[in-house]
């Protein structure tokens, strides 16, 4: 089954305890970002302590829940345009209000989870499959039938082997 609108969005807001992501792309084509990506390609930065928009409010309001939300990007270096622009944009305020942002960097070592595409999890036993052009647009999400086994040993690979955030930008 796919994901689109409500559906989608019962997903990211009705989870019980945890939603987590896997993101293995140096580029992700949104069209909502378009303005912001052009602000960043003339220099302009957001300030990641002051920053409010209603995601980092979201994310505050989870974790005063008891809720965690978590990511693990795959990159290598040097980091695509589009890498630094999310570091700067979205992660460093993200992290600040509350998500487990981390890095799997493989520039100068084996890929620990080659061939696994994109993933949100949802509370360990929800997986939908995200699904993207070679160029970074998304095509669709899929709600995934099977056994989320393998998924949960994919984010427990991807968590290990993966630094923090801060720790990757400030290291």
């Amino acid at each position: 089954m796919f994901l689109d609108g409500d559906e989608w969005r019962g997903m990211l807001q009705g989870f019980r305890s945890e939603a987590w992501r896997l993101e293995t792309l140096p580029q992700y084509l949104v069209p909502q970002e378009a303005e912001e990506l052009e602000a960043f390609r003339s220099g302009k930065r957001v300030d990641p302590h002051t920053y409010s928009s209603k995601y980092t409010e979201s994310l505050r309001l989870l974790r005063e829940a008891g809720k965690h939300k978590g990511r693990v990007h795959v990159v290598s270096r040097p980091l695509s345009e589009y890498l630094q622009f999310e570091f700067s944009r979205y992660y460093a305020p993200h992290v600040l209000a509350g998500e487990d942002v981390r890095i799997l960097d493989v520039t100068d070592r084996p890929n620990p989870l080659p061939g696994v595409q994109d993933f949100w999890m949802f509370d360990r036993s929800t997986i939908v499959l995200m699904h993207y052009e070679a160029d970074g647009k998304q095509i669709s999400r899929e709600l995934y039938e099977g056994d989320p086994a393998p998924f949960v040993k994919y984010q427990r690979i991807a968590v290990a082997e993966s630094v923090p955030f801060l720790e990757y930008v400030n290291g």
